[in-house]
């Protein structure tokens, strides 16, 4: 079984420098590594992807994050597992990513949470956090890899077409 998609970055090879560019961004040290990892997981929980769940879950174990906090991600709002910061992270990704009746997604109230444990550099990290993990929402969507995969095991060979 493969991924509908051949790999991306057989077929994108700039896909690779822009990979790198997003993780350096992402891990210029002024947020923990574990709240971007929380945030992505969250991410996929909500576009309801299961590869993405499955990759963050599986990153998220293996930088030693319990059970607990792993499956609380969900249900972030009345888990006992996360900080304040993590919090105001978790909101901004769920702000973000689902549509808001009242019109404005991040409000000043939720800003001002946030910049209440983030400084400007921590915020502009957060920002891009969600649009790394947003950037390949659709290639999972669409090229459908495996969950638990490696990209070596799944990636449909390129066909050229």
């Amino acid at each position: 079984m493969n991924s509908r998609l051949p790999n991306p970055l057989g077929l994108i090879p700039e896909l690779k420098d822009l990979t790198r560019a997003l993780f350096q961004v992402t891990g210029n040290g002024s947020v923990p590594q574990t709240t971007i990892g929380l945030m992505q997981l969250r991410a996929g929980q909500i576009v309801g992807n299961t590869y993405l769940t499955v990759l963050h879950t599986g990153a998220l174990r293996r930088a030693g994050e319990s059970e607990e906090r792993i499956t609380a991600v969900a249900s972030w709002q009345d888990a006992p597992y996360f900080t304040e910061p993590e919090r105001a992270a978790l909101a901004l990704v769920e702000a973000v990513l689902k549509p808001s009746a009242g019109g404005e997604r991040v409000s000043d109230e939720l800003y001002a949470q946030a910049a209440k444990h983030y400084d400007d550099k921590a915020r502009a990290t957060l920002a891009m956090a969600i649009g790394q993990v947003t950037f390949y929402i659709p290639l999972a969507l669409i090229g459908k890899p495996l969950p638990g995969k490696s990209p070596a095991e799944q990636w449909a060979p390129a066909t050229g077409a």
